[in-house]
């Protein structure tokens, strides 16, 4: 058994096994290595791996913990160690013990998609013709709900509003069905546990030893569940986390989990993990300048035994589209000096739309990139959309954006309607558009069908010509096109909120700006020509994504980072608004994003450069915006602020044009 590369708080950590333990894991302070040696040290000192279950929240992070344990005791001991997600470890008790709450033991668990599709048949049934009510609005509704522990009403007549009536007709049917969804999962697993002493005794006997990670990140649901299992007096049960970087809350993870551990387990023994190493001094520093201006923390302070390194960056840009050049132009600088692999740099953002002008200054260098928690902007839905439109009155036989449109709103043409007429160009050898519009088709058709039709067919044909007038501004009529077929209106539905609809109708928005900009440059003013640029950007994408998966500059949001660190990291939008975000103030979630913002710093390695600019693109208007309220907490000992339009306008140095000269003799031999 390994001890003797662990720091003291880690050693202390690893052999405190009686009680409660708290352990308070700062970034970078090797967590997995001390929740991976308390195990074996636990099997050392004859403790029988079958009673040690570790639960953690993502399959990646149980897989890793599972092949750590594995080098570090004997394989055949290492098998007997329950490693689980909270989610995993609910299956395993309702499997045996659910039959306990009036369900069968070979229940099934509905996916996202499963149970959307329930609800969406149940809306169809309660709903009156005048109650509009999206599926995947009740789908969260009643996620929320159950998180926090809420049963469903027991009847319809019961709820006064229509989700009221949804979720209890929805519960019922799951339960018809012998079927649960996530959610129930842990609802369920709970309640067995609570309600029946001689299961929660069962599970307390084969489990004496418990840990959690990420605690800052569990629920009330979760916290309960590790509640009835932790078995002793006092219970053995030993959790690991960092309330500086609770960052989920707006998904039901509670902070005073951790906060107030002592209040679920009375007298801890609370452990500190203080040593950073990951990150340089002054990145450190920085951020624990910021965190301390948390009220409600648990106090610890960073700190690196590698030296201060180089100070982080703070630069001001004039707009988005330069904040974004700024970022692509030095990564792109320091990876030819330096022959830094792009896998070492990550970009942070905010929002997913905030991704886009970084994926085009990429793309215009021929820098390999990859997105991560998201998808890339020319990827999402209402992006496809308008570009099969665009398409489509380019090439009226272009099938695959025909199929694509002529859903993108419903418009009377039923799914039955498109295949007949699939089944139909393919016999008469004709396009899907041409099929739509011949008579003989015509002829087995219903007279709505027909004339839902001819209404598409006249739609496409007068903005076909709308488009190839003379002068025509491409950018303006297609937002025509997108308003008078109900477009905007048919995706405000298909959002589960407004915040939602904004980001989508930005998106289409920055689309026909592009749109707009290549017309303003484009000798011919080519349509074809931006549409054909775009889809050789999208081929060279998938061309390049395998040989790229591991040497690509990381495109990512700021929630999707935690867990992850790089060398070089470049953190946008410090802006008041975006972060900390506008609905934090009135939400009062401020402390949230300030630990947002130290999880963003705590990602870098090496360099760090935080940026914001002073006007931001949005529906076509350069609006004004303001530093982030966060950049007055940052002691300026530990960064240095850039001048935009010195380091921009700046020649290149000679020593740095003589090392890549140097370089480059040296590629070619002398």
């Amino acid at each position: 058994m390994r001890l003797f590369d662990l720091n003291d708080p880690q050693l202390r950590a690893v052999k405190q096994t009686q009680g409660p333990v708290l352990i308070l894991a700062g970034a970078g302070t090797g967590k997995t290595r001390t929740i991976t040696a308390r195990i074996a040290y636990l099997i050392s000192e004859g403790v029988p791996p079958e009673h040690i279950l570790a639960v953690t929240f993502t399959n990646k992070a149980a897989d890793e913990m599972r092949e750590r344990v594995a080098h570090a005791v004997a394989p055949e001991k290492a098998k007997l160690v329950t490693v689980s997600t909270f989610h995993a470890l609910c299956v395993r008790i309702l499997r045996q013990d659910i039959e306990k709450l009036g369900y069968k033991g070979n229940f099934t668990i509905y996916d996202q998609s499963d149970a959307t599709g329930l609800i969406r048949q149940i809306i169809h049934r309660v709903a009156a013709k005048d109650e509009k009510l999206e599926p995947s609005v009740a789908q969260n509704a009643i996620s929320k709900a159950k998180n926090l522990g809420v049963d469903a009403p027991s009847s319809d007549a019961e709820t006064e509003t229509l989700a009221g009536a949804v979720f209890a007709r929805y519960q019922r049917e799951l339960k018809r069905l012998n079927a649960v969804d996530f959610d129930d999962l842990l609802l369920l697993a709970v309640k067995v546990l609570r309600d029946h002493d001689d299961v929660r005794a069962k599970w307390r006997g084969r489990y004496h030893y418990l840990m959690v990670d990420e605690f800052q990140d569990t629920n009330r649901l979760q916290l309960d569940l590790v509640r009835h299992l932790a078995a002793g007096e006092p219970p053995n049960v030993c959790v690991v986390g960092d309330d500086d970087q609770s960052i989920y809350g707006w998904r039901g993870a509670d902070v005073s989990n951790i906060l107030e551990f002592e209040r679920h387990f009375p007298r801890p023994t609370v452990v500190a993990l203080e040593q950073n190493y990951r990150s340089t001094g002054h990145i450190l520093d920085l951020a624990n300048s910021l965190i301390r201006h948390n009220p409600r923390r648990r106090a610890k302070r960073l700190w690196s035994a590698e030296g201060e390194g180089k100070k982080p960056q703070l630069v001001g840009a004039p707009d988005d589209r330069e904040e974004a050049l700024y970022a692509v132009q030095e990564l792109h600088r320091i990876g030819h000096d330096f022959a830094v692999p792009w896998k070492q740099f990550a970009v942070l953002f905010r929002t997913n739309a905030q991704s886009r002008l970084i994926e085009e200054a990429l793309r215009e260098r021929n820098i390999p990139y990859r997105i991560v928690g998201g998808k890339s902007f020319f990827d999402r839905r209402e992006i496809k959309d308008v570009l099969a439109y665009l398409s489509l009155l380019l090439n009226t036989a272009d099938d695959v954006s025909l199929l694509r449109v002529i859903q993108a709103p419903p418009r009377g043409i039923g799914e039955a309607t498109v295949e007949r007429a699939l089944d139909f160009s393919i016999e008469h050898k004709c396009g899907l558009l041409a099929a739509l519009q011949h008579p003989d088709f015509h002829g087995v058709l219903a007279k709505k069908t027909r004339e839902a039709i001819k209404t598409f067919v006249a739609f496409l044909d007068r903005f076909e010509t709308r488009m190839f007038e003379p002068l025509a501004k491409y950018a303006d009529v297609t937002k025509e096109l997108l308003n008078e077929s109900g477009y905007l209106e048919d995706l405000k539905r298909g959002c589960k909120d407004e915040a939602e609809f904004d980001r989508r109708s930005e998106a289409i928005h920055e689309l026909l700006l592009d749109l707009e900009r290549h017309q303003e440059k484009s000798r011919n003013n080519g349509l074809r020509e931006f549409l054909d640029k775009l889809s050789l950007d999208r081929e060279k994408d998938e061309d390049d994504k395998e040989k790229d998966a591991k040497d690509g500059v990381t495109l990512i949001t700021l929630h999707a980072a935690k867990g992850l660190e790089f060398d070089y990291v470049y953190v946008l939008g410090l802006e008041e608004g975006l972060l900390p975000h506008e609905r934090s103030k009135n939400e009062g979630t401020l402390d949230e994003e300030r630990r947002l913002l130290y999880v963003a710093i705590t990602r870098a390695r090496k360099q760090l450069t935080l940026l914001y600019c002073r006007g931001r693109l949005r529906y076509g208007q350069v609006l004004p915006r303001q530093a982030s309220s966060f950049i007055r907490e940052l002691d300026t000992r530990h960064y240095e602020t850039v001048n935009w339009h010195q380091q921009v306008n700046a020649p290149v140095e000679e020593s740095a044009g003589l090392s890549a000269f140097a370089r480059m003799k040296a590629m070619l031999g002398g």
